[in-house]
């Protein structure tokens, strides 16, 4: 039998660059910077004053009045971007679940921390209150997988439902896992990407102890800077990326717009170091030449990419390395970064990166690595600087790395 394909058919995204996928992807093309001051928490003790916050939030948008009141209660923050995302996916897919075998219809959302905000808030309450005012709330809100099970109990689908956690590759790993089940004939239909809110005084005092992040207070949309030879660090940010996956013959014969097909994935581990890549970018250039086999494709046959990139010393260069030991040492294939803009939203980026593939393909245009001044040193590839390309894409390919070793690359193609 021949293996079932698999396309993109809806888009959602919450970031701090907004919450529509449309104006966020206008606001992409045009440079602009989702970087500001954190007003959640108090910074001062801080050496960083700044992320990717999204600053608007009171809960998820796409639910009104009492039931958004409740989401607030029980979920985290970071369920609230998935349920968020996830509804406007399934609306843009213009799916209606009373049509579908809800037991063919699933869920797999990636997170690398999963409820941080509501593990600190039951924490203090412990310490300060006793046990006796832990919130019979705080299980549900703070595992993994509360993004995937909540989604799953908003559309009432009762297919494959699980979370991916592998640090800044969950949401790629998360969205490679649902092709499977779609591949294999186990779902028609998967809700898929990340979120992440680890953008709390908690959060945001571990990737500081690890010396993480930029400490550019002077000049924060400037902060992030992937590639450049000034990069000091990424910058913390927040946010979902979720994309709605179908079979094609589904998606097909309900007339569905169809974005593109995720045809690749490859994934591999760097089995070197917990947080460092490996300096000779081996483990990215597997995952990279395994996504390639996997779609059928020469590397050649590539337009463009979405970098990793996260304005770290170490990790630019290295996957400059991997693309290189991929694409050719003298590779033309233009790289950008789009977390120049949206800051690095760790177990969200690969669902972020994967909309923005599909959108890229559908406009033909691609978004630019803003601040790449000068580039760092053996930071040589085509990375799309300041501004925004035209460009005619046919197969795009996301990388996504994390903590840990972790590396997984997607190749979405035009249908």
């Amino acid at each position: 039998m021949s293996q079932r394909r698999v396309v993109i058919t809806g888009l959602g995204l919450v970031t701090s660059l907004g919450h529509e996928v449309d104006s966020v992807w206008s606001r992409l093309l045009a440079g602009d910077s989702g970087i500001v001051p954190v007003n959640r928490f108090d910074t001062s003790a801080y050496p960083v004053h700044f992320g990717g916050e999204i600053s608007d939030w009171e809960g998820p948008p796409r639910l009104e009045g009492p039931v958004r009141k409740q989401s607030i209660k029980k979920l985290d923050r970071f369920a609230q971007f998935a349920l968020n995302a996830s509804m406007a996916a399934v609306e843009d897919a213009g799916l209606d679940f009373e049509k579908e075998n809800r037991w063919r219809c699933g869920s797999i959302i990636g997170t690398g921390i999963g409820g941080m905000e509501e593990f600190c808030n039951g924490y203090r309450k412990l310490i300060e209150k006793g046990p006796g005012r832990v919130s019979p709330f705080m299980v549900p809100k703070l595992m993994c997988n509360a993004g995937s099970g909540n989604v799953s109990i908003h559309f009432g689908i009762q297919g494959p439902n699980y979370a991916a956690a592998s640090a800044c590759a969950s949401a790629a790993h998360a969205i490679g896992d649902a092709a499977e089940c779609i591949r294999n004939n186990g779902a028609d239909v998967m809700i898929t990407g990340g979120a992440e809110a680890a953008l709390n005084d908690l959060g945001m005092a571990c990737f500081v102890a690890l010396k993480a992040l930029s400490r550019r207070n002077d000049n924060i949309t400037q902060a992030s800077r992937p590639f450049d030879a000034d990069r000091d660090g990424f910058v913390l940010s927040e946010g979902a990326g979720i994309i709605v996956l179908e079979e094609y013959e589904h998606a097909k014969k309900r007339g569905a717009r169809i974005y593109g097909e995720l045809m690749g994935y490859g994934q591999s581990a760097d089995g070197s170091h917990i947080t460092a890549p490996r300096e000779d970018g081996a483990g990215a250039s597997y995952a990279m030449e395994a996504a390639l086999k996997d779609a059928g494709l020469e590397a050649d046959k590539i337009n463009y990419i979405n970098a990793h990139g996260t304005s770290t010393g170490l990790g630019d260069l290295a996957e400059t390395t991997a693309v290189k030991n991929t694409f050719g040492a003298d590779t033309k294939v233009p790289v950008s970064s789009t977390k120049s803009m949206t800051g690095h939203t760790l177990g969200a980026s690969g669902g972020i990166e994967a909309v923005i593939l599909a959108k890229a393909i559908e406009t033909g245009q691609v978004p630019p690595t803003i601040n790449l001044e000068t580039p760092g040193e053996g930071c040589t590839l085509d990375y799309v600087p300041k501004v925004a390309r035209d460009l005619k894409v046919d197969y795009a390919m996301s990388n996504s790395f994390g903590f840990g070793g972790h590396n997984v690359s997607l190749v979405v193609g035009r249908v």
